[in-house]
């Protein structure tokens, strides 16, 4: 069993694998159990994991509770490591049942195949009996041992219409058998139930097999990580296994190794494939210094260099872990459209006993014989078992994010991969999503009027001094200011009484002297006189500029000493992204936090067009939300775009959050998508694969409904036996999973 870390304030969650599950009625049973027990306040069962995820409050004892519910409920409860690990086991794991069955069966079969070329092989009745016993009682068993667990909770599943089915027609052959008269040959109907037991268990290993598949990207994810790490130690190199190294520790990676842990580069020059876990075809230079040059994400494969490597993450800290968990998240979810599914399987299987039970009443009230009678219930029992419905949404959600996660997109919960396709309006935060998110310092105009010479030391003292105020800041405009000090060599500066303004900027004192620094609003609501730059403020603005003021403290009140001009790049590709969302007909908006000019320079750098409301300037950190909530006016399904703290309650508000994962675990986990690289193009490649696994349920739900609306009217009107029967059942849930596997195929349009 594996428990999951909860996020702050959540309640405690546990996931727990479970054997025997074989239709939709399977799934609604176990969750009926598991909320029962007393302290569970939600529970999710999924069919094509085979697991189910059970929040509940804190309670001593919840996990073998919850295990006592599952088994009583008639199934196998297993950890949720222990089902991953079956996953890994050989394509034809479980077939020699099917083999057995297909065995016993084909000498029954024969004769049928016989009669379309005229030739009688009917084999003795001792002898058909003598074959389908044991394909019905054996390899059958299991589902009467299944069956009797629903009939004991008063439900219905899969495994009780096959065996009422199978056991029905098996009955009737030995009862028409056991009363034949001496030297008459009965026609039975061994062959069909017994090949019908056989075409469930085949389907079910296709099925299986087929799951297998789904979960191809959890288990590639998994093999990732390395079991070894060399670890540099006070006796040298030695080998550890991976669970005891420790943040701190130092590793060394030989060219061509997988990277065990995260940290940062000490020594060497490498470069770094991390298509993996990013979707970035093109190896990373790495060396060491300030990140993300120097930056190693664990289960990344090193290049050519032999590297020295300092641990800071380790266990479920790591970027992978949390990959990884996102992924299985998103696949353990319930995706909304499937509690149409869960209703419908509520009710499916005693509606279909009931339609069995008319079926063979009615014809055998309308002058035919009962074991006609029968032979047209068994079809109805046998053609109607569930199995596709509960695999149809599942399965395509599994493959859908999997497939995504290979490319870099990481789907965090079912409901958002449902609802993206249909978003219609993407707010984007500017700095960092739509622009490089590194702004530098172009301009640093001082109000002092004198030679140049004097005007240079005015600029590198104020700048001195910003920068010691700044100093270990993670604003991107106050790295900017210590970036030009350091290029100037400018020595830093003791500075007191620091204390930021959030969303305005920052105060502090150097040599006694009190300094502010921030937005040009915060410096007017402050009342200071912006009259002897105002002309060059305007003219910065206009170019597209973001600035910021510097203001001394003085007996007089506040006196402006300087404005900073910073500009920031549009990142690559983002153009084209906005446009192709356009053609798409989605409406984008750039929110910022820059005063209007600025905004509107970039935003008409990027394509977007601010006198038609695409850019909503001179935003406060607090009032991004409000903004999102606004663009939800009228029914309008809103994405939002971010990816720093002060995003997060942006992307909660919205209807689908996405993060570049270039950004803070802050974003990440308030968003349902986090992109791993800040390449806006995946923006619309995450609507595409929704639109696609949205597109792909759909078509397994009418699949799965097809088969049953038109298979059981056919059956309770006598145009199917009970052998097709099985064999339209079996394939509807083949059909199923692979038509959700054709998602493995998508790819990120260019």
């Amino acid at each position: 069993m594996n428990t999951v870390s909860p996020p702050p304030d959540a309640n405690p969650s546990v996931d727990i694998g479970i054997g025997g599950m074989t239709c939709a009625s399977c799934v609604a049973r176990v969750e009926k159990a598991l909320k029962k027990v007393p302290g569970v306040i939600n529970a999710s069962v999924n069919l094509a994991t085979e697991s189910a995820r059970v929040a509940y409050a804190p309670s001593e004892q919840m996990e073998a509770r919850l295990r006592r519910a599952v088994r009583d409920a008639g199934y196998e409860p297993v950890s949720a490591g222990a089902a991953m690990e079956e996953k890994n086991l050989s394509p034809w794991t479980g077939f020699a049942p099917v083999a057995a069955g297909l065995v016993l069966s084909a000498p029954l079969a024969l004769p049928m195949l016989g009669d379309l070329f005229g030739a009688h092989w009917m084999l003795a009745a001792w002898l058909q009996f003598a074959l389908a016993t044991p394909v019905q009682f054996i390899l059958g068993g299991r589902f009467y041992k299944a069956g009797w667990h629903s009939i004991r909770a008063l439900t219905g599943n899969m495994d009780l219409l096959v065996a009422v089915g199978t056991t029905a027609g098996w009955s009737l052959s030995t009862w028409l058998w056991l009363t034949s008269s001496s030297g008459v040959m009965p026609h039975l109907y061994f062959e069909g139930s017994a090949l019908v037991v056989t075409l469930v268990l085949l389907g079910k290993w296709l099925e299986g097999r087929a799951k297998r598949q789904t979960t191809s990207a959890i288990r590639a994810l998994h093999a990732l990580r390395p079991d070894m790490a060399h670890l540099l130690g006070l006796d040298g190199e030695i080998d550890v296994p991976l669970a005891e190294v420790l943040v701190g520790d130092k590793l060394l990676v030989r060219p061509g190794e997988r990277l065990p842990v995260d940290g940062v580069l000490l020594e060497g020059f490498t470069q770094v494939d991390e298509s993996m876990l990013s979707g970035e075809p093109l190896p990373a230079q790495k060396r060491p210094g300030p990140p993300p040059s120097s930056t190693l994400t664990g289960g990344s494969i090193n290049g050519d260099g032999r590297v020295v490597m300092l641990v800071c993450a380790v266990g479920s800290e790591t970027v992978l872990s949390k990959i990884i968990q996102l992924v299985e998240d998103a696949q353990a979810a319930k995706a909304p459209i499937q509690r149409m599914v869960d209703q419908v399987s509520a009710v499916f299987v005693p509606a279909v006993l009931l339609i069995a039970t008319i079926t063979l009443l009615a014809w055998y009230f309308s002058g035919h014989s009962f074991e006609v009678s029968v032979i047209y219930a068994v079809a109805v029992l046998v053609i109607a078992c569930p199995c596709a419905l509960g695999l149809a949404t599942p399965a395509a959600i599994m493959t859908g994010t999997g497939v995504a996660a290979r490319f870099g997109i990481l789907i965090k919960d079912a409901q958002a991969l449902e609802l993206a396709h249909k978003v219609d309006t993407i707010a984007f935060d500017k700095t960092g999503t739509l622009t490089v998110g590194r702004p530098q310092l172009n301009t640093l105009q001082v109000t002092l009027k004198d030679t140049p010479e004097k005007i240079h030391a005015e600029e590198n003292r104020l700048l001195a001094i910003a920068a010691s105020i700044q100093n270990g800041s993670e604003h991107p405009l106050a790295k900017a200011v210590l970036a030009a000090a350091q290029t100037r060599g400018l020595d830093s500066l003791a500075s007191v009484d620091v204390q930021a303004v959030p969303g305005r900027g920052i105060e502090g004192s150097v040599n006694l002297n009190n300094y502010l620094i921030g937005s040009l609003a915060w410096m007017k609501e402050l009342g200071v006189d912006f009259t002897a730059l105002a002309t060059k403020a305007e003219e910065l603005q206009a170019q597209g500029h973001t600035l910021a003021a510097m203001a001394e403290r003085t007996g007089e009140g506040l006196v402006l000493c300087a404005l900073m001009a910073f500009g920031d790049e549009p990142k690559p590709g983002a153009k084209e992204a906005l446009a192709a969302l356009r053609l798409r007909g989605i409406r984008t908006v750039m929110i910022s936090g820059d005063n209007k000019g600025s905004a509107e320079a970039m935003a008409r750098r990027l394509g977007l067009r601010p006198e038609q409301g695409e850019v909503m300037a001179e935003t406060l950190p607090g009032e991004k939300a409000a903004r999102v909530m606004s663009l939800k006016v009228g029914g309008h399904i809103v994405a939002m775009v971010g990816d720093g703290v002060n995003d997060a309650p942006a992307l909660a508000a919205a209807d689908v959050g996405i993060a570049m994962g270039t950004g803070t675990d802050v974003a990440m986990h308030a968003a349902g998508i986090t992109l791993m690289r800040g390449d806006p193009a995946l923006i619309l490649a995450s609507l595409d694969i929704s639109d696609r696994t949205v597109r792909n349920i759909r078509q397994n739900l009418f699949w799965a409904f097809a088969y049953n609306m038109a298979g059981i009217p056919l059956a309770a009107l006598g145009f199917l036996s009970p052998v097709i029967a099985g064999a339209a059942m079996a394939m509807s849930s083949v059909s199923v999973m692979s038509n959700a596997l054709r998602l493995k195929n998508w790819k990120p349009k260019t």
